[in-house]
């Protein structure tokens, strides 16, 4: 593999290329085979030294392409199986997809080329630039923060990081380490050598000083029920099923005995409150008597602020007893909630004509959903794979609430990776986090990021036990991803050094 340098023929670097992006998947939840996360990046790199920017352009559209193509090919179930796609349409709707993704491989291999392509620290370069585009990819066109790098590492010793510099810092971790391991072994210099070998030792060395929690429970624990009401995605939203449904979680929440907090998943209620609430009043109103609190998915329906005649959906999570409160979801799925250039595509095929896919932003910022003398930071769905906003949110909570409908996902690595980034945002935030689900994997994380309990999945289910209240700040909290992408500016920074210093004799000639 090392011999990988400078005469090596351009398809082998493209060989090698796809290759580390279809296997980089593989450290990721379900398969968790950590260790990839720092090879296959390494790989690349190999590939990249010394190369010019537009064959580092394709090097790096390659990448994406295997990474993408192996871990987001769950998208093929949601357009095929719950889209009407035939088998030849979703495939080439996923193709698309996924090449359209790794373009973000193509720019960041091109500035790679263009910045870094000379010089003994051209390493630094390429571990910085991982993680400005990690940053870039979390907003960029509303974002896309799936399969970050440091998520692997989420049940190793370098765990420790996260609440310092959230997943950021540990995809830096992970790309410093597996690139510097190599660079020891390509170093032409003692000096280089032992550079490389110090900054390598910095990560590990934190191992040994950093706390094991930066929180502390407040208050009793709380006993919660989450209701599994494994509701057919085909069924969900049919006319005349609601009673069904309603039926279905109700009869679902009384195999649960007294608890403090009930939760139903994402669209729970597959209806307006004002269409379900004829239904739900009596069982409200039994819950209330009994001193617990009830908290569930649905979509709302509020005036228009430019047009009171006009109704504006929201995907929105409601507290319904006690009292009330509503949380409207702030980050949308194109196509699934929105449909983008939606005059030109809606009515072109089903996928365009999903149900509810016609949610809108909430104005205004949303505010943690009251229980008591709790603050819950909430987040929808795919809204708990933006490191930012849920940091954000937890600011003035104390516990961290996902629900969601993986039901889309089918029987894919999906739900397995949607839990194991809201098992981050956990460890990230010093934070018990609650994830109600309809299908699975419905689960209580404690503030470590490690499972508590967790329901049996594709099953109607009841999960009980207890989660506790956190009082205190991480570091990642206080300070964001800020931190951490000043050390990859300075990684880059370094970089360019080293490329200016590697020119200089060629200028002198």
């Amino acid at each position: 593999m090392f011999a990988m340098d400078r005469a090596a023929p351009f398809w082998l670097r493209a060989l090698a290329a796809t290759l580390a992006g279809g296997l980089t998947p593989l450290a990721f939840a379900p398969f968790d085979i950590w260790p990839l996360a720092l090879i296959a990046p390494a790989l690349l790199w190999l590939c990249l030294r010394d190369q010019p920017a537009r064959s580092a352009a394709w090097l790096g559209w390659l990448f994406g392409l295997g990474f993408y193509g192996a871990g987001v090919s769950w998208v093929y179930v949601s357009i095929h199986t719950f889209g009407n796609a035939s088998v030849l349409l979703a495939g080439l709707l996923t193709a698309a997809f996924v090449a359209a993704l790794a373009l973000l491989g193509a720019a960041q291999g091109w500035m790679y080329g263009r910045l870094f392509g000379r010089g003994t620290g051209q390493w630094l370069g390429f571990v910085g630039l991982w993680l400005i585009w990690e940053w870039i990819r979390s907003w960029l066109l509303t974002g896309f923060p799936w399969l970050y790098l440091g998520y692997p590492l989420i049940d190793t010793p370098l765990a420790l990081w996260a609440p310092l510099g959230g997943v950021w810092g540990l995809s830096l971790i992970a790309v410093l380490l597996g690139t510097g391991c190599l660079q020891l072994v390509l170093a032409r210099t003692t000096g280089s050598r032992l550079l490389t070998a110090g900054l390598l030792s910095l990560p590990l060395a934190g191992i040994a000083l950093l706390p094991y929690s930066w929180t502390q429970p407040s208050g009793a624990p709380l006993k919660v029920a989450l209701v599994q009401g494994n509701i057919p995605q085909e069924l969900k939203w049919e006319s005349g099923r609601l009673f069904d449904i309603l039926s279905r979680y109700q009869q679902l929440s009384w195999q649960a005995g007294q608890v403090d907090l009930l939760i139903w998943p994402e669209t729970a209620i597959p209806s307006t409150l004002y269409r379900a609430e004829p239904q739900l009043r009596p069982f409200i109103e039994d819950l209330t008597r009994r001193g617990t609190g009830f908290i569930a998915g649905l979509p709302s329906v509020v005036p228009d602020e430019n047009d009171p005649n006009r109704g504006v959906y929201h995907n929105s999570l409601a507290v319904l007893a006690p009292q009330t409160a509503l949380y409207h979801k702030q980050r949308l799925v194109p196509f699934g909630e929105y449909v983008p250039l939606e005059s030109w595509l809606r009515g072109l095929i089903d996928f365009f004509n999903l149900p509810m896919s016609a949610f809108s932003l909430p104005q205004g910022e949303q505010q943690p959903l009251p229980f008591g003398s709790h603050r819950i930071a909430a987040a929808i769905c795919y809204e708990i794979a933006y490191p930012e906003l849920v940091r954000h949110s937890s600011l003035a909570s104390d516990l961290l609430l996902t629900v969601s409908n993986d039901t889309w996902f089918g029987r894919s690595i999906a739900p397995d990776q949607h839990l194991q980034i809201a098992r981050m945002r956990a460890l990230e935030t010093g934070r018990w986090l609650i994830r109600s689900t309809n299908n699975g994997i419905s689960a209580l994380v404690d503030s470590q990021g490690k499972v508590n309990a967790q329901a049996p999945r594709y099953q109607s289910a009841v999960l009980v036990g207890e989660v506790q209240g956190m009082r205190g700040l991480t570091p990642y909290q206080r300070s964001g991803v800020w931190p951490t992408l000043l050390l990859a500016l300075l990684c880059c920074a370094l970089a360019r050094v080293s490329r200016r210093r590697a020119a200089r004799p060629l200028t002198q000639t």
